[in-house]
């Protein structure tokens, strides 16, 4: 029971940390573009991945890691964060957060289709109802709620935010055939898109005239979306007993997320995404239950 209670305890301040990045996420969109953004937020999670790999006695794996597969590395660093993140703020930029948010939550569903496609997973029934009631969700938010005008607010925005969850689903794909240390993974990929990140954003903007509020909030994104909450879910999940306990608590997230938004930024509610939102974790949750076979007498 104590160790159940630490860790409802940890996936809390998780849920609530992740609560917040949507709205962190436009204001820092206000003083910076998305390629300075993903590169200031970047190097702050490195600077704290780092120090947590040290504090873990975890640096000496570094190496070892890097130089067992420096291709799978580069390869993770190029999409997370540097594609991924590229393409998701992007999208926050096009769309009002309280859009591209509850969007960016089917990419469990993106995941299960790349698993049938790249994993040759077998995709059961209830995946498919999930991908219906998701995708239908992601429509009724894209177009409003005008289903039969079929007038997307942003198209363009809204094609982003669905890339960024392949590219997600692609990520963590790609992570299971690796099963090395999550904080090493994760060091190694920032540090090898770091560089790149910092001569393209160079190149192609100017940082000379960021205020300090920009620099405030770009660095509670690289703290809290990049680095340290994602810490603090592990260690829920590897505290609990029962994971599904605080497994569902991730699908509070969004709904305070919108309450936020609406408080802080100012942003418009619209009832077609609570409705949107609504059936993408229906579907999420759909995909999550286990039916108990009937006994034979």
């Amino acid at each position: 029971m104590a160790a159940d209670k630490l860790a409802f305890i940890y996936a809390i301040i998780a849920v609530l940390l992740w609560s917040t990045v949507a709205t962190a996420f436009k204001i820092t969109l206000e003083y910076m573009t998305p390629l300075q953004m993903v590169t200031a937020a970047s190097a702050v999670s490195f600077a704290v991945l780092s120090l947590v790999c040290v504090i873990q006695k975890k640096s000496h794996l570094l190496l070892l890691e890097l130089r067992k597969m420096p291709l799978y590395y580069v390869l993770m660093g190029l999409i997370n964060p540097l594609i991924y993140y590229l393409v998701l703020f992007q999208a926050y930029k096009l769309l009002p957060a309280s859009e591209a948010q509850p969007l960016n939550y089917t990419w469990a569903i993106a995941l299960s289709i790349m698993a049938a496609l790249f994993l040759k997973q077998h995709i059961r029934r209830r995946d498919w109802v999930a991908c219906a009631l998701g995708y239908f969700g992601v429509l009724i938010i894209a177009t409003r709620g005008d289903l039969l005008g079929l007038s997307f607010s942003n198209p363009w925005g809204v094609l982003l935010a669905l890339i960024s969850t392949f590219l997600w689903a692609g990520y963590w794909i790609l992570n299971t055939r690796r099963n090395a240390d999550s904080v090493v993974s994760l060091v190694l990929s920032f540090g090898l898109a770091l560089p790149v990140l910092i001569v393209a954003s160079f190149i192609w903007s100017d940082w000379s005239n960021i205020p300090w509020q920009g620099w405030a909030a770009v660095s509670y994104v690289g703290l809290f979306e990049m680095g340290i909450t994602f810490l603090f879910w592990l260690k829920a999940m590897k505290t609990a007993t029962n994971t599904a306990l605080i497994s569902n608590l991730i699908f509070v997230s969004p709904f305070i997320s919108l309450l936020l938004l609406s408080a802080i930024i100012g942003e418009t509610i619209y009832v077609s995404t609570i409705a949107g939102l609504a059936l993408i974790i229906t579907g999420l949750l759909v995909q999550r239950i286990h039916f108990k076979k009937k006994l034979k007498p």
